[in-house]
């Protein structure tokens, strides 16, 4: 028994030497990557103070303002935006960035596959409510690789400046989850074409304390984007693209196609936005790091009280602001995505030949997480395990143990002791970073979120390097990795309402003289003005009705002669003409739906709740649908022998009254509070009858209604 006791007494001693000159190689690291990083730190706060004491100070770094950015004329932009399996965002996405951007002179062109029907879907609906906006199809099967992808975009963008003879000043890289600043074009035409790619910071939407996962992104992107941007800028004038809010100017999307055979996004790399980046750096394009700073309206939530909300006016940088993952398979994932491309496969493509001694600097800083993820893991649990061995020591269960390689005065515990100020540096870095953006809360909770972040991004690296390793050796494809997007909904993402003519407007929909002249004739005439656009040959009712539909947050719907019959029945007739809506059946939930042209008054829903017993279920369709359905629902109710038979297409004789200003829109609704069909008529008897409208002018408008509809091809 001695004996065996002696023997484990020495093997646990043994185990501990171990982990002893295992905790010296982790300090080395750790040591090495700690001296990287602080001289980050001291860089960007010696440029800063530099930047204070003899430029801002003295006056001579001019202010850049909003209204310079408005005054510049606006030059030809193009967006693109990637998608592969984002039929959840991409209509949210694009519908944003159209209501929000102050920027009249751009298109957007969006990459879908041929085998993702969803997001075709998505997208075509766009192109029908947004004339800037056009799909671009990649003809063959996805997933490829976000490079490929917009390869075939520029290719479009091209098509397209050629087909119009015309060019873009610039072309902006955003993925299917951005949210805009409405300067973010105007600063970047602003800065074109002196500049060949401009860089706009990447900031994550604030998220709730108890997301841990996401929460690591809001302090990483703070910090990273804050300062280590700015020193890569400063330090070798080379500039990573971050994939999003990415400028490139025509001069450097023509070099970087000339640079790599007609493809200017390397399809090799699964982190093209830094590839491309670099790439321009050896080719002399100068890249800058925009750092423009606006005031953001932010609502927060009191921790402490979930009832208590607050509008905070943030001044922080222009940048772009995305929801990330929460989800730890879905975090380590996209940034194992990040790892490969950035980490592993630049060794690869990205060579240390004909590198400045900066950009080789910067590219090891880029690569050591390759290596310091794992460290930090071991580290965590080294320290686990000697709070296990000084806990036995004090208990007195173990006591046979070698002299220690850190006892007091040696140089391996003074390493320890740096180890542990630098530790403090970096953590009061992040504190810093993440309370400029989201307050001192999340800034404390920043430094448990370290923690889960060394968690994420071990895993992530350890993906990386068996993903990497087997094409390596086997061959195997490295493909688009897709992470699903979250875009901010309603409640988290304020909407600004537009009256019709601004928001059609923004969509390039009616050019300015034209919304002018309408409204003149509205005011004239008391017509709505969208249908005021739509008969004078101004716009088109498919994107009047989706103006409609988004301005109202309602669904569309599009009617068939079949469907307004077989619900001919579920809403009085005189309703149905004096409200303009037609019943159209029950939604999933078994609630009763109408269709309107516009949304119904707080009134007229109130009276057809009365009627039907329930209140309805609105969606928007097409104007003349409804005047088309209207016409059919009074032939059935008058048992007219044409009820079954195609309906005659043409506008409504009240429409048309109202819009040649023969009769006032109140007049009008005034009169036909007391229609009913069954009992009086046709409506412009009626009109004549209540003295509303004289015989000849009824006579003349008839005649002009018959006259369009023989135009359409159909008799009346």
């Amino acid at each position: 028994m001695p004996g065996a006791v002696m023997s484990w007494d020495l093997l646990v001693a043994d185990y501990y030497q171990v982990l002893e000159w295992l905790a010296v190689i982790v300090a080395l690291v750790i040591f090495v990557s700690s001296v990287d990083d602080l001289f980050i730190d001291i860089w960007y706060w010696v440029r800063r103070l530099y930047r204070h004491m003899t430029l801002q100070r003295t006056g001579k770094l001019s202010k850049l303002t909003p209204e310079q950015l408005r005054d510049r004329e606006e030059q030809p932009m193009a967006i693109m935006v990637p998608a592969w399996h984002e039929s959840d965002v991409i209509a949210a996405m694009i519908g944003n960035m159209v209501e929000v951007l102050e920027y009249r002179n751009y298109k957007v062109f969006v990459g879908t596959y041929v085998n993702d029907p969803a997001t075709i879907e998505e997208v075509e609906k766009m192109t029908r409510r947004y004339k800037q906006v056009q799909r671009v199809e990649v003809p063959h099967p996805g997933p490829t690789s976000k490079a490929d992808c917009l390869n075939f975009v520029v290719e479009a963008i091209f098509t397209h400046e050629r087909d119009h003879n015309m060019e873009f000043a610039g072309v902006v890289l955003h993925d299917s989850e951005d949210v805009l600043h409405p300067l973010e074009l105007k600063f970047f035409n602003y800065l074109l074409p002196r500049k060949d790619m401009i860089q706009l910071p990447v900031a994550s939407l604030e998220r709730e304390w108890y997301e841990l996962i996401a929460g690591t992104y809001m302090d990483e992107f703070a910090e990273s984007h804050a300062k280590d941007m700015v020193v890569r800028e400063s330090v070798s004038g080379m500039v990573p693209s971050a994939g999003v809010g990415t400028c490139f100017s025509r001069k450097a999307l023509q070099a970087l196609v000339g640079h790599t055979r007609n493809k200017p996004f390397n399809t090799e790399s699964l982190t093209e936005d830094y590839d491309v980046g670099m790439r321009l750096a050896q080719i002399n394009q100068q890249s800058i790091f925009g750092v423009f700073p606006v005031t953001y309206r932010v609502r927060r939530t009191s921790w402490w009280r979930k009832d208590h909300k607050k509008e905070v006016l943030l001044d922080m940088p222009l940048c772009v602001r995305e929801y990330f993952p929460d989800d730890f398979h879905a975090a380590y994932r996209q940034k194992a995505r990040w790892v490969l491309g950035i980490g592993l496969q630049s060794w690869e493509q990205i060579r240390w030949r004909g590198q400045s001694l900066a950009a080789r600097y910067l590219l090891l800083h880029d690569r050591k997480g390759v290596v310091t993820s794992f460290i930090s893991i071991a580290a965590y649990l080294l320290v686990v395990q000697f709070i296990v061995f000084h806990v036995g020591l004090a208990t007195g269960w173990w006591d046979a143990y070698y002299p220690s390689l850190f006892h007091e005065g040696s140089p391996w515990r003074a390493l320890i002791y740096i180890n542990a100020f630098f530790l403090a540096i970096r953590a009061a870095h992040r504190v810093y970073f993440t309370t400029v953006l989201y307050g001192w809360e999340h800034g404390l909770m920043s430094l448990p979120r370290m923690v889960v972040g060394n968690f994420v991004n071990a895993v992530a690296v350890a993906r990386a390097w068996r993903m990497y390793l087997a094409y390596l050796f086997r061959g195997k494809q490295l493909a688009w990795d897709k992470t699903m997007h979250e875009f901010p909904t309603g409640a988290q993402l304020a909407r600004k309402r537009q009256r019709l003519g601004e928001l059609l407007q923004s969509w390039n929909a009616v050019e300015p003289g034209t919304l002018e002249r309408a409204i003149e004739q509205q005011q004239a005439t008391q017509a709505p003005l969208g249908r005021v656009l739509v008969s004078n040959g101004w716009l088109d009712e498919e994107t009047l009705a989706e103006a409609i539909a988004y301005q109202a947050d309602l669904p569309r719907a599009h009617l068939t002669a079949d469907m307004v019959r077989s619900n001919a029945k579920n809403l009085p007739l005189e309703l149905a003409v004096r409200h303009r809506t037609v019943s159209i059946g029950r939604n999933k939930a078994g609630r009763a739906v109408l269709a309107v042209s516009s949304p119904l008054s707080e009134a007229a829903v109130k009276e057809i709740e009365a009627a039907i017993g329930e209140p309805p279920v609105q969606r928007v369709a097409r104007d003349g649908e409804l005047a088309i359905a209207l016409r059919l629902l009074r032939d059935l109710a008058s048992g007219a022998p044409g009820a079954s038979a195609p309906v005659p297409i043409g506008p409504l004789l009240g429409d048309m009254l109202i819009e040649r200003g023969l009769l006032k829109k109140d007049q009008f609704e005034d009169a036909m509070r007391d229609y009913r069909p069954e009992q009086h008529g046709r409506i412009g008897e009626y009109l004549v009858e209540r003295r509303v409208i004289e015989r000849d002018v009824l006579e003349k408008v008839v005649q002009e209604q018959r006259r369009v509809f023989a135009e359409a091809g159909q008799a009346t």
